[in-house]
Order: structure tokens, then sequence, then C-alpha cells
């Protein structure tokens, strides 16, 4: 059998959904092709994976093939891998320890689509034996704190750095937790600060991680879903005067244009820590910005 794969999303990072596809096929003794849509009509089965929902309308081609399957959480939240396939671990130094989630925020997927939180392997799981990084996909790890500790552990004693993906949840931490944190190898650390609801915890979770040698992290902001650019201005100087560093997310690409100037201040590490938000719309090549902002070009700050 010949089998296509098409990642509709980046082709940067791997896909692991199409990557236990492949692993099934070629030990069934099958060919496997990556991403080419001109072989869409000379093979016998085509899997089409869309992580995005801004993309979508990429899948709309396949729509009308008879051999084609497509899935993924950018596509239909309902359509799972055969548990056959969705049990295979591939040992491409990326995936998931854990699945689901504690928590129920109204804008994101992971509750209807992943479920309850619950384990569903461990690092060696993951792990080519080879790679000194390895990538965590888990949405909130921290949750299974006995587990955490567990892929900790097995971290230390084989000397692999993590990069938690998708953010730990600060709502969670713990001196006991902070301490496994120190103990390894890890890349940037994510948090989320989306809500002013989470200042008090995030407030306690800098202390103390600053308390215990974690200066820096990085805090994504979820903007454009029910924040108002005041507030998300607001979020952005608290973490500036805590010395961290910050990151804007805009709610499905949110048309509100008004984020532009934030999210080009706030993502550029180097402006956001030297400048304010009003130094750099003032800068002479973003004065563009002001009228986004609403703002006459005589006017030198930003007020509300």
């Amino acid at each position: 059998m010949k089998v296509l794969l098409i990642n509709i999303d980046s082709k940067k990072m791997p896909n692991l959904a199409l990557k236990k596809i492949e692993k099934y096929h070629l030990d069934m003794g099958d060919e496997v092709i990556w991403d080419m849509p001109l072989y869409t009509h000379l093979v016998d089965r085509v899997y089409v994976s869309c992580i995005f929902k801004i993309n979508e309308h990429k899948c709309f081609e396949y729509e009308y093939c008879s051999k084609a399957f497509i899935g993924g959480s950018g596509y239909r939240l309902r359509i799972t891998l055969p548990e056959k396939i969705e049990q295979i671990k591939p040992r491409i130094n990326m995936g998931f320890c854990s699945r689901g989630c504690i928590r129920k925020c109204p804008w994101c997927v992971v509750p209807e689509k992943e479920g309850k939180i619950r384990r569903v392997g461990d690092l060696l799981d993951l792990w080519d034996g080879k790679s000194k990084d390895i990538v965590l996909l888990d949405n909130n790890i921290l949750a299974l704190p006995k587990h955490f500790r567990l892929i900790c552990k097995q971290a230390r004693e084989n000397k692999i750095r993590l990069d938690f993906n998708q953010g730990l949840d600060c709502r969670l931490l713990t001196q006991e937790l902070v301490n496994e944190l120190k103990s390894i190898r890890h890349k940037d650390l994510h948090f989320a600060f989306d809500d002013l609801s989470y200042f008090d915890s995030i407030d306690r979770a800098i202390t103390l991680l600053q308390k215990n040698g974690i200066n820096r992290c990085t805090w994504l902001m979820l903007t454009g879903f029910d924040t108002t650019l005041k507030e998300d201005l607001f979020r952005a100087n608290y973490l500036k005067s805590r010395n961290q560093n910050a990151y804007v997310m805009r709610y499905n690409f949110s048309k509100d244009r008004k984020l532009i100037p934030l999210s080009q201040w706030v993502n550029n590490h180097r402006w956001f820590q030297g400048i304010s938000f009003n130094q750099f719309i003032n800068m002479f090549e973003n004065r563009k910005y002001k009228k986004l902002l609403g703002l006459d070009d005589k006017c030198q700050e930003v007020v509300y």
C-alpha cells in the first residue's frame, strides 16, 4: 500500500498524529510519502492533519477525495485516531505524558477534545535514547504532581533538557514543584496570564520562582477575547515591573488592530525590557501605530 501524509500546518515542527500513522504503516510494510499533494490520486490512502483553525480551509480540497482521512483540532474535534494507532510511541523526542486538563477556560478546546486529565506515558516513551532534548506537549502536567516528579527524575537521570511547550499552570506551583524545576535542565519556562483574575496567583508565583533563583520567565497573554487594551497594558506593564518577559497571543488572530502595536512591543523582548509602550509608539518608524490607537500625532502618551 502507498500512503500519503499531509501536514497542513507548519513543516518545521513534527506532527505527532502523522508520525504515529507513519510508524503504523511502516511497520505494516507500506510505503509512506510526505507532503506531496500531487500524489493524491497515485496513492491508496491519504491522511490529512490540521491543528490550527485558521488553516481549516486548506483541508477542503481533500473532502471530496474518497481515500482521504482528515483530522486534527483545527478541522474537527471529535475525529480521533483509531486506538491501535493512538497507542503507538514514535519516539521522536516530542509528545504527551498526560492528556486533558483540570481547568475549563472558555477559550480552550482541550477539555472538549481530551477530557479529564490522566497520565498516558512517561519520558522514556518519547525518548529515542540519544537526544538531549524532549518537547512535552502536555496541557497541565503540574495537575499530576506525582507524575511530574517521575518525569523530572527521568530527565535528571538521563541528562535531558525539557521544553514544556504548552506552558505550566502557575496556580499549581508549590515549593516542592519549584524544587523539581530547579533540579532539571529546561528551556525558558512559560506560564499564562490570560485574565486579571489570575493576578494574585501570578504575583505569588513570580515571588516564589524568584526566591528560588528562577528570575525571569515568559508569560503568555491572551488578548482579543474578553479583555480591553487598558487591561492588556496593565498586565504587560506589571510583568515588566517584575522583570518578566511576556508574549501577546491574539485570540483566533483577533481583528482588533489596536492589538498590533501592543504585540509588536511586547513580543520583542529587547524592546519590552528596554523602553515603555509610550516610548515605543513615539519612535519615528512606529508613529503609524498612533492612528490605530486613535491618537493625535502630537499626543505623546497613551491615556485611558
